[in-house]
């Protein structure tokens, strides 16, 4: 069975997108972790491997008509990916000549749309990132309270606050300064917390956020079953709404978020029962089209593939070169 194939990336948070929609069969599920493992390894992988695959898929529910699923390189599935889901967009409405849809993932439909580019020749979506929840119960994270917001893990990080949120997937969350974003120290709380731990059964995406001015953060994040990666889609909405709530953030309002892997932006609204939801605006970005047979990947014969590189990177390079010049609107 021959697999079409493309490599996306956004704020550099790399995948590969298949439509299974399109593919003779169903993959199963042990040829689908397999998959996963053996392309996006990045010593080995195809096109030096990526951060998980994105999989669309027939909706569940008439309100939509396609699924988005997310396996992280490790093989495990995510609830939900923000970078991703932007990517996934674009394919989707490129491939329904459409610039408003709805997208089933995990645990909600979700409204993704083309938006106005971030910079010059920049395909850029904005994607809804919902539901929102404090209950501890929801990441889950094993605390005697109900919600856990700007408080201290004194055994773990001495001087430090924390906030827990699920957007769905889980987030840690600390206000931090410039010397502990440079330190060690976000690489061992996280590495902690995504072993075998009494806080987090599932692990949890740890996050440090520097307040660099008016409506302007960056993030740096540790994703549960990846570890560092450039960008987390998921862990900047969640960072955003944050800074809306602890710190100087409004509502409603544009924030820029600066991360490794460039720049997206983020709105964090708040309906009518008091409730969240963020927008995710940022790039859509094309590597490389690939066509490779599924034998092939699962006898990992990777070499055998023919694929079409194409030039948008460049674009998104030449973008990021100029964001500390870039004023929101």
């Amino acid at each position: 069975m021959e697999l079409e194939l493309i490599k996306v990336h956004g704020s550099e948070n790399e995948f590969f997108i298949l439509d299974e929609t399109v593919l003779e069969r169903t993959l199963s599920e042990d040829e689908l972790v397999s998959l996963t493992k053996i392309i996006t390894d990045r010593n080995e992988g195809l096109l030096n491997g990526a951060d998980g695959v994105l999989l669309v898929g027939a909706a569940k529910h008439k309100a939509t008509g396609e699924s988005m699923r997310v396996i992280n390189y490790d093989g495990s599935e995510a609830s939900m990916c923000g970078n991703g889901l932007r990517t996934v967009a674009r394919y989707l409405s490129e491939k329904h000549n459409q610039d408003e849809l709805v997208v089933e993932t995990m645990h909600a439909d979700l409204h993704v749309k083309k938006a106005e580019d971030l910079g010059k020749d920049i395909q850029t979506f904005q994607v809804e990132i919902s539901p929102v929840s404090f209950n501890v119960d929801a990441l889950p994270f094993n605390w005697a309270d109900e919600t856990f917001i700007d408080q201290e893990l004194p055994e773990l990080a001495p001087g430090l606050r924390f906030s827990a949120v699920a957007v769905p997937n889980p987030h840690l969350i600390s206000f931090v300064d410039h010397k502990t974003m440079e330190s060690s120290q976000l690489k061992e709380l996280a590495t902690y917390l995504n072993g075998a731990n009494p806080y987090f059964p599932d692990g949890v995406n740890v996050s440090f956020v520097e307040e660099l001015g008016n409506q302007k953060i960056f993030v740096r994040t540790f994703e549960r079953g990846v570890g560092f990666t450039n960008a987390c889609g998921t862990a900047m909405a969640a960072s955003s709404l944050m800074y809306v709530l602890l710190k100087s953030g409004k509502l409603e309002e544009k924030v820029q978020v600066t991360n490794p892997g460039g720049m997206v932006q983020t709105i964090v609204h708040q309906k009518e029962d008091g409730t969240y939801w963020m927008d995710l605006i940022g790039n859509a970005t094309y590597l490389s089209k690939i066509s490779i047979s599924l034998k092939d990947i699962l006898n990992h014969q990777l070499a055998n593939n023919k694929q079409i590189r194409l030039d948008e990177n460049k674009n998104y390079h030449d973008f990021i070169k100029h964001i500390s010049d870039i004023n929101i609107k």
